[in-house]
């Protein structure tokens, strides 16, 4: 970003940077146990794992916009929207992402690519005709954001580890039950073991990459907030878009859960799991940080 940063998160980067360690420690934990205990063939679980990631790295922001069910729209279609986005991209020194649109009521945001160059930002039509235009541009710097630090790519290589992991467990589990298990060891079978270390590695990796989302997520609203220069715009869409998602039917909610992960605010905005377990930081936090900052900037706070 090209305004001035005030001051880098210290202490938000070294736990995302702590987190980020303790999964991969988790990772080459778990690998490490498998292979002791496993009688498996590395070439052709390497190729399975490697012809995985390179789909996935080549196609994440075309499943993202169909799993959405957003449409890319030219310029002639959303002129103020592709303005906008050009704007911000021009103030970030970023490429122009494609833009798309979602057709629902649910008023949220998404970014999705493997990189600046081969990105898309989404937005609902709700969110375009729900919120002023200075907050949608809050909301856009935010995804803008997103791609800036390629949190789509970090999060899908966090996501493809846990999915490695439950990779191998079904390799061992399965071999272990149809090939006999090798019990004449005397000990438990091995697709037990295989098992058990799968759900303490699965349980773990859960909560350690939901924490890493939450950190990114307080990133691109810092990247958002230095961007526009004008951190309370965001604030004012954050408390908009969740207010107006209590008020959005049921029915309209469940089309869109899918992309939970990847929008700005979930569509679940109460729900009654602890934040250990969330996507996303709580409202009532993200504001509070987006507060500080706008002090910073001496800027006015959006109570």
């Amino acid at each position: 970003m090209k305004r001035k940063a005030y001051g880098r998160d210290a202490g938000l980067s070294l736990r995302m940077l702590a987190t980020s360690g303790l999964l991969g420690l988790l990772y080459v934990a778990f690998a490490l146990v498998l292979f002791s205990v496993l009688d498996v063939g590395l070439l052709p679980m390497v190729l399975i794992v490697v012809g995985i990631a390179v789909f996935q790295y080549y196609t994440s922001d075309k499943i993202a916009l169909m799993a959405s069910g957003a449409k890319v729209v030219e310029r002639d279609k959303a002129p103020a929207l592709h303005d906008m986005v050009e704007r911000l991209c021009a103030m970030a020194d970023l490429p122009k992402p494609r833009i798309a649109v979602i057709d629902t009521d649910v008023p949220n945001a998404f970014a999705t690519g493997r990189s600046p160059k081969h990105a898309a930002v989404a937005v609902t039509t709700g969110l375009w005709e729900r919120l002023e235009p200075r907050e949608v541009e809050g909301v856009l710097a935010h995804e803008l954001a997103h791609i800036a630090n390629r949190d789509v790519l970090i999060m899908t290589l966090a996501s493809f580890f846990a999915m490695l992991a439950g990779l191998l467990t079904r390799f061992g589990m399965y071999g272990g039950m149809f090939g006999g298990g090798d019990r004449d060891r005397g000990g438990p079978p091995i697709w037990l073991i295989v098992v058990l270390v799968s759900v303490v590695t699965y349980a773990l990796s859960f909560i350690l990459i939901r924490t890493i989302s939450r950190y990114r997520e307080y990133t691109a609203d810092r990247g958002a907030a230095l961007l526009t220069g004008a951190p309370e715009y965001l604030m004012s869409a954050l408390q908009k878009i969740s207010s107006d998602m209590l008020r959005i039917p049921q029915r309209d909610l469940r089309e869109v859960q899918s992309m939970n992960a990847f929008f700005i605010i979930p569509t679940n905005v109460k729900s009654a799991f602890g934040e250990l377990f969330m996507t996303h930081p709580r409202l009532e936090k993200r504001i509070a940080r987006l507060a500080e900052i706008s002090r910073e900037m001496g800027r006015p706070v959006i109570h």
